[in-house]
C-alpha cells in the first residue's frame, strides 16, 4: 500500500473504531441510566425496557444517517461527510455525560437522551458505510477487500475498547459509586476522543474517485 492508502486507512479506522465505541457504550450502562433517566416509581423492568428503547432509536435511525449522508457526500465529497460523521457523533456522545437526570430536570431527561440518541444513530449510519467508501475509493483495485476488511476490524475493535472501559470501571468502582456520576466518564472519554479524530481527519486527502466525479461536473457545466 502506499503511504496515502495507509494513512486514510489508519485515519479512518481510528475514527470509526472510536464512534463505534460511542455507539455501544450506552448498552453497557443499561441498568444504572435506567434508574437516573426514569421516575424511581416505575418497576425496574420497566425502566430497563424503555432505556434499551432508546437504545434502540439509535439503530433505527441509522438508514437515515446512511441516506442523508450517502446523498451529501455524493454532492460535497466524502471527506466532509466523513469528517461530519465523527463530529456529531463526539458532541452527542459528549452531552449524553453532562446530560442532567431525571431527579433533576424530570421527564426532560430521558427525552433529552432520545434525542442524543438519534444524533448518535444518524452519525454511525454515515459512518460505517461512508468508511468503506472512502477507504475502497482510495485503495488500488487489487487491495479493496483487504482494506474493507481491515476498516472493518476497526470498527469491532471499538467494540471491545467500550467493554473493556466498562469492565476497568467495574473493577474499580461499586455500582453506587458508577451511578453516582462516574458512569459519565466513558461518555466523556468518547466525546473527547472523537474531537480528536475529527481533528486528525483535517489531514485526510479527498478520494480520487470523488475527485474524478468533480472534474467531470465541472466540465459540463
Amino acid at each position: 500500500m502506499t503511504f496515502k492508502e495507509v494513512r486514510a486507512l489508519a485515519l479512518a479506522s481510528l475514527g470509526g473504531a472510536l464512534e463505534f465505541y460511542d455507539f455501544v457504550i450506552f448498552v453497557f450502562f443499561t441498568s444504572v441510566i435506567g434508574r437516573l433517566f426514569f421516575s424511581a416509581s416505575l418497576p425496574e423492568w420497566m425502566r430497563e425496557t424503555q432505556t434499551f428503547g432508546i437504545f434502540a432509536a439509535g439503530y433505527l435511525a441509522r438508514p437515515l444517517g446512511g441516506i442523508v449522508m450517502a446523498h451529501f457526500g455524493d454532492l460535497r465529497g466524502r471527506k466532509r461527510m466523513f469528517t461530519l460523521s465523527v463530529l456529531l457523533m463526539a458532541i452527542s456522545t459528549l452531552l449524553i455525560g453532562c446530560l442532567p437526570t431525571y431527579h433533576s430536570v424530570g421527564l426532560a431527561a430521558p427525552l433529552l437522551l432520545l434525542a442524543l440518541r438519534i444524533m448518535q444513530g444518524i452519525a454511525i449510519g454515515g459512518e460505517a458505510p461512508g468508511g468503506w467508501v472512502f477507504v475502497a475509493e482510495h485503495a488500488r483495485p487489487q487491495r479493496v477487500g483487504i482494506a474493507v476488511g481491515l476498516l472493518t476490524s476497526g470498527l469491532s475493535f471499538g467494540i471491545l475498547l467500550g467493554s473493556l472501559i466498562t469492565l476497568g470501571l467495574n473493577l474499580k468502582f461499586s455500582q453506587a459509586e458508577i451511578a453516582h456520576g462516574y458512569w459519565r466518564i466513558p461518555f466523556v472519554i468518547g466525546g473527547v476522543f472523537g474531537f480528536i479524530a475529527m481533528f486528525l481527519r483535517q489531514w485526510l486527502d479527498e478520494t480520487p474517485v470523488f475527485e474524478e466525479m468533480r472534474m467531470r461536473a465541472t466540465g459540463l457545466s
